[in-house]
């Protein structure tokens, strides 16, 4: 081999070096690059389950009592009757007198629907105070959200209020309400 060919094979050869040594580098960089942005989105994914259990471990006595305290799913037709019936007594056993009731429609929202009845009383603030105890019960999911008091206008010793008390329940489904329905002939 001459002079000239071994010059010319150690230029292809230094030539092919060279090109398999870019083109190794540029997939080590592509493949560097997706490593990096697969352990960024594993470092995200971390952050959030760690957020998740963070917000878990602040709920979770809530979630518990929630799990403990579960209602029975009732129909929506049934809950603002017994509702108002129960505020009702309750008005009664606490010397108040009740000026007017309306039941309002039910809210469907979400996994607990609310039923909703607007009452207008009047009596002492001691007994409106102590039937506002009897209607907020937590463990029976039963709240009263909104309240509006005045004085009574003949009565310098009474109150007037409107009220409105909330319960809310897990509607029954379609399908249990059906099985317990009896037959139609």
């Amino acid at each position: 081999m001459s002079d000239r060919e071994k010059k010319l094979v150690l230029f292809f050869g230094l030539a092919a070096f060279v090109l398999v040594n870019l083109f190794g580098v540029t997939r080590f960089r592509t493949y560097r690059d997706k490593v990096r942005q697969d352990l960024a989105a594993a470092q995200k994914s971390i952050e959030t389950a760690e957020s998740r259990r963070a917000a878990y471990d602040e709920r979770a006595d809530e979630l518990e009592w929630m799990a403990s305290h579960r209602p029975e799913p009732k129909t929506k037709q049934n809950v603002p009757p017994e509702l108002e019936k129960y505020a009702m007594d309750q008005a009664k056993v606490a010397q108040l007198t009740v000026k007017g009731e309306k039941i309002l429609e039910t809210v469907e929202s979400g996994y607990f629907h609310r039923a909703r009845v607007e009452f207008t009383v009047s009596g002492s603030e001691a007994s409106f105070y102590r039937w506002l105890e009897t209607l907020r019960m937590p463990e029976q999911f039963r709240t009263v959200s909104f309240m509006r008091l005045q004085p009574d206008q003949k009565d310098d010793t009474l109150i007037d209020a409107q009220i409105t008390v909330e319960q809310y329940f897990i509607p029954e489904s379609e399908e249990a309400a059906e099985e317990e329905a009896p037959p139609s002939e």
